[in-house]
């Protein structure tokens, strides 16, 4: 799995990154007891980020994780086109998955919503 955080959140000042990241371990610890292999973490093109990019077969999942105290928004479609264009395979098929974690309540909403790039 690639690890994209590129600084030590030991050191982190802002309690929202410390959520936003204990918030993605989690999923990732989710993911994983499903059967999911994580393939990115914090994948990163330019400023644009996606929070786990994972795999199961030629399934493959782009998940933004939202760790908040109350209701989250926001998608980054951009870092998608770019991961599928690096690293997709012919034989891949795309699923868009959000997870949401509120109050330390996780839930994982499957097949999201579909952009209609394949």
């Amino acid at each position: 799995m690639s690890d994209g955080v590129h600084s030590d959140p030991s050191s982190w000042s802002d309690p929202r990154h410390k959520r936003g990241l204990a918030g993605e371990e989690q999923a990732i610890r989710f993911l994983q007891s499903r059967g999911w292999e994580v393939v990115a973490h914090r994948f990163r093109v330019g400023r644009i980020e996606l929070d786990l990019v994972a795999r199961r077969g030629h399934l493959v999942a782009f998940l933004e994780v939202k760790t908040r105290r109350g209701t989250a928004f926001g998608s980054p479609f951009e870092a998608v086109r770019v991961w599928m264009d690096r690293y997709g395979q012919r034989s891949d098929v795309y699923r868009f998955d959000c997870i949401a974690i509120v109050d330390n309540k996780l839930e994982h909403l499957e097949d999201a919503f579909r952009p209609g790039w394949r």
